[in-house]
């Protein structure tokens, strides 16, 4: 049974209601049972479908899936072949263990559309048969026939035919910080989402009255389902520090396995060593390259950023995130509850007399008025307190206080001025008591406007009416001024209803009529005439006082904050104008994104700040332009809308009180106190992190160069190796846990956040961080080497000099941890030596190692390690020291000669 043609790819927003009713083969009373069972037999439950999951042993295998870990776990294999199980296991137990920790931290990463698909409401009033009834929304089909009230969930996306002042919070596919007012006729086929008001959307919340709508899509037609389609198509891109590590792991597998073939060729040909002796040289020299602590000693410091930044209000996801925001080039940010409080407020009111700016933000009744700059007093303006009454009278929500904070119940609007009445003194409850409300006509977007009749106990009646202006002075012929009516100056009005809407504000007119006592009943007629204008509040969503300073931070480490928001231009300008945002730019709306290619985008993503009135895909679009460009983009969002860019971006930032669990599951990083200013927090952690992840690898590289030219010198002069490939593995598993662990909580460097973002595709290896390695790798070799023959000269066994190489290859890290803690700046000072305690708790645990390493019995049978006497301790010391001073030496040189 196919059952009727439904039309189910109409623009659904740009035809009447009518059309709608015909295309779904549906009427006024709704579908019959018989139908409604048919329909959900042909399109499915009105849910989205789950993707295809990979599985956790697939994930967990995936974590393998790096060259640095190919290399090791190459590395293990042949030890095992060779019967070096204790090197073997080393190697294999540091594998799995990041492989764990990585497991554990990525697990949740899909979770956004599970977060997207509980957002469908779980009941819905559906007419059926002619009559209502409460049914799960699961059960919904196109053609079915919606009610909605205020409080309501809408259950899926439905065409609005019959509605009573129905306003609904769709901030979460819009943007838009006010709910939208709902209408009936159709609208222009182009219109953006924030602009469909005839469209009830799934998962959006009603607000405010009444509606009634028919089912146009369910499930994964819907929007919330083309978003759940868009999010699976997403591409998560790879960070920067595994991009730069995946192609330093495999340049250090290239010249391992060359530096080892040739090593092999010298020996055999030149040096007259059996294949055998010189595999097992080969493997030692492979051993001794290979930096086996890196991968643990990244996924630690990563791991100590995570904690440093949840301290701050950030919780991360992802570890990789926490050096990306280091390197972060560009942030985009959405407007509504990220960079403002996502709180109307009464900002300004215009009165008969002037401009009064309201203080105070958000729904908290605390705040003063200012006259040109100075506090005043409500005595000075008696239409002020009138107008204050009028808009606590006239009014349907509440304000409440819970565990300190002040929620609103009812129109975000109206809580704005409910708080404005609190913040002139007046008590909701008591002016309702001496005030009752006697009749009212409610807002509806027809007439625009709602009124309000009133009676006192002194035998006065009053109506109070608030609506758009433009409505609004068309009733007016007179307006308040110092207690008296006064003929309505209309030019004025218009002139400040100008220069508020030029900041942002949206407007709304107070006006009043007196009435007899015996009046009881309000009519349309009472207010189309003979209105007395009080005045005209300019009302906002304000910016958070804290993300405006965030903003200039970031912008003094040469980051870019663009807004991206669905919200209408001219508020967004004004918002950006108040933070520094786009300062000198124009806005660009997403009408006029549609019409570039991609090319065209990418210029324009690079040039301008704000982007008003975009929609999903064009906040992906602009985080994918700015990666094409070369950025490392960070994307702030709370909403379903602003999903499928936080999962492209380089780092999707979620707001984690008002953020959407769709929002959240998509990000990197979740805000737990959704302020703006923990991202420039966070990024300072980024930056640091870095430095220590290169502070590191500076440290452990040369110790592995060392060992190799150790080996490559000993078989070019045809010595025995003064390492084995145990020992080497023992030097460089005990000092990455111990000294290199040490570098992973060095504190921010004082000019962290003065510093450009470095370049994404910058090598983790600089020029100058090469020329380090070689030359204390040089000093390394030099060293332990030349030792090690010096003992072997004086008759020392070679155990004993091998004993004493491990124990000076220790030393000179230990010496050198001190130069590592700076690039550049000099060590030898009270901070340099002093400045991280971590860095002696190490060392002594070390020489508490390398005690046993040297003179306990099982160590010695398992490392092949022999008893060495003080003098030898004194050489030792002696030799490895000079690392400090020949480092030091060169930074001196470098400071001079870079300035």
């Amino acid at each position: 049974m196919n059952g009727p043609d439904i039309e189910q790819n109409l623009s659904w927003h740009s035809v009447d209601a009518e059309v709608a009713f015909l295309a779904m083969a549906s009427g006024m009373d709704g579908l019959s049972s018989t139908a409604a069972s048919e329909r959900l037999n042909r399109f499915g439950e009105n849910r989205l479908k789950p993707p295809p999951k990979q599985s956790p042993f697939k994930r967990f295998l995936m974590q393998f899936h790096n060259v640095l870990i190919y290399v090791l776990l190459g590395a293990g294999i042949i030890t095992s072949m060779l019967g070096h199980w204790v090197d073997s296991g080393v190697i294999f137990g540091v594998v799995i263990i990041n492989a764990i920790i990585g497991f554990i931290q990525e697990g949740k990463a899909e979770k956004a559309l599970d977060a997207i698909r509980n957002m469908l409401s779980q009941q819905a009033m559906v007419k059926r048969d002619g009559h209502f009834m409460n049914l799960p929304a699961e059960q919904l089909v196109p053609g079915d026939v919606v009610s909605l009230q205020s409080g309501d969930k809408v259950p899926a996306d439905l065409r609005l035919f019959k509605l009573r002042e129905l306003r609904i919070e769709e901030a979460m596919l819009t943007g838009e910080s006010m709910p939208a007012e709902k209408m009936t006729g159709k609208v222009a086929e182009n219109a953006s989402i924030g602009d469909r008001k005839n469209l009830a959307f799934s998962g959006t919340l009603v607000t405010y009255g009444q509606g009634l709508g028919i089912v146009v899509a369910t499930g994964d037609g819907t929007e919330i389902g083309r978003i759940s389609g868009l999010l699976q198509t997403v591409q998560t891109l790879t960070t920067p520090l595994l991009r730069q590590m995946d192609q330093f792991g495999r340049w250090l597998s290239i010249g391992i396995g060359v530096l080892a073939m040739l090593t092999f060729a010298f020996g055999v040909l030149f040096q007259s060593y059996t294949a055998s002796e010189m595999f097992l040289a080969a493997v030692g020299l492979a051993v001794a390259g290979i930096p086996e602590g890196l991968p643990a000693i990244m996924t630690i410091t990563l791991a100590i950023g995570v904690q440093r930044m949840a301290r701050n209000n950030a919780i991360i996801r992802r570890l990789p995130a926490v050096e990306t925001l280091g390197s972060v080039t560009v942030i985009c940010s959405d407007k509504t509850g990220t960079l403002t409080r996502n709180e109307m407020t009464v900002k300004s009111v215009i009165t008969a007399t002037g401009l009064i700016e309201v203080g105070g933000s958000g729904y908290d009744p605390h705040g003063t008025f200012i006259r040109s700059g100075e506090e005043t007093s409500l005595d000075q303006h008696p239409q002020l307190r009138e107008l204050a009454l009028a808009s606590l009278l006239c009014n349907d929500a509440s304000l409440k206080e819970k565990n300190g904070l002040w929620q609103i119940h009812g129109d975000p609007t109206e809580g704005a001025l409910i708080t404005l009445a609190l913040k002139a003194g007046l008590d909701q409850a008591l002016m309702q008591r001496q005030f009752p409300r006697i009749d009212a006509i409610p807002f509806e977007s027809e007439h625009r406007f709602m009124a309000t009749l009133h009676h006192d106990h002194a035998g006065h009646g009053f109506i109070y009416l608030k609506g758009a202006p433009e409505s609004v002075l068309e009733m007016c012929h007179m307006e308040r001024r110092f207690g008296e009516d006064v003929p309505l100056n209309r030019r004025f009005w218009e002139d400040e209803m100008y220069r508020m809407a030029v900041r942002g504000e949206r407007l709304l007119a107070i006006a009043f009529r007196a009435v007899p006592t015996e009046q009881q009943m309000l009519n349309f007629d009472d207010v189309q005439s003979g209105l007395t204008l009080l005045g005209i509040v300019g009302i906002i969503d304000p910016p958070r006082n804290e993300a405006i300073a965030s903003v200039q931070a970031c912008q003094k480490a040469g980051i870019r904050v663009k807004m991206i928001t669905g919200d209408h231009g001219v508020t967004a300008a004004a918002i950006g104008e108040q933070m520094g945002i786009g300062l000198g730019r124009s806005v660009i709306n997403g009408v006029e994104m549609r019409e570039y290619n991609d090319s065209e985008l990418q210029k324009v993503a690079g040039d301008h700040d704000i982007f008003a009135r975009v929609s999903p895909e064009q906040k992906l679009q602009l985080v994918t332009a700015l990666q094409a460009n070369g950025e490392v983009v960070s994307m702030t969002g709370d909403g379903v809308n602003d999903a499928p860019a936080l999962k492209r971006a380089d780092v999707g930032v979620a707001m984690g009180i008002n953020g959407t669990e769709v929002a959240k599951e998509a990000s990197e990083m979740v805000l737990t106190d959704d302020n703006f200013a923990s991202i420039a927090k966070a990024v300072e952690e980024g930056r640091t992190v870095y430095d220590n992840l290169k502070k590191s690898i500076l440290f452990i590289l040369p110790t592995n160069g060392g060992e190799a030219f150790i080996i490559v010198a000993a078989i070019i002069m045809g010595r025995a190796l003064p390492i084995t490939a145990a020992q080497i593995l023992w030097v460089n598993m005990i000092t990455a846990v111990t000294l290199a662990l040490t570098l992973a909580f060095e504190p921010p460097e004082s000019d962290v956040m003065r510093r450009p973002p470095r370049k994404p595709m910058e090598p983790i290896l600089s020029g100058f961080l090469i020329w380090r390695i070689l030359f204390v790798s040089l000093v390394i070799v030099t060293g332990t080497f030349g030792l090690f023959v010096w003992e072997r000269i004086h008759g020392a066994d070679l155990a004993v000099a091998r004993s004493i190489a491990v124990n000076t290859l220790v030393m000179f890290e230990i010496f050198y941890l001190f130069n590592a803690r700076y690039l550049l700046a000099p060590s030898l000072t009270r901070e340099g030596i002093g400045g991280n305690r971590y860095v002696f708790y190490a060392i002594a645990l070390l020489l508490l190692f390398q005690i046993a390493f040297t003179y306990a019995a099982p160590m010695q049978m398992m490392f092949g390690t022999a008893d060495i006497g003080p003098d030898a301790w004194l050489r030792i010391v002696a030799v490895a020291s000079s690392v400090l001073f020949l480092v030091e030496l060169e930074k001196w040189l470098l400071r001079r000669f870079m300035q």
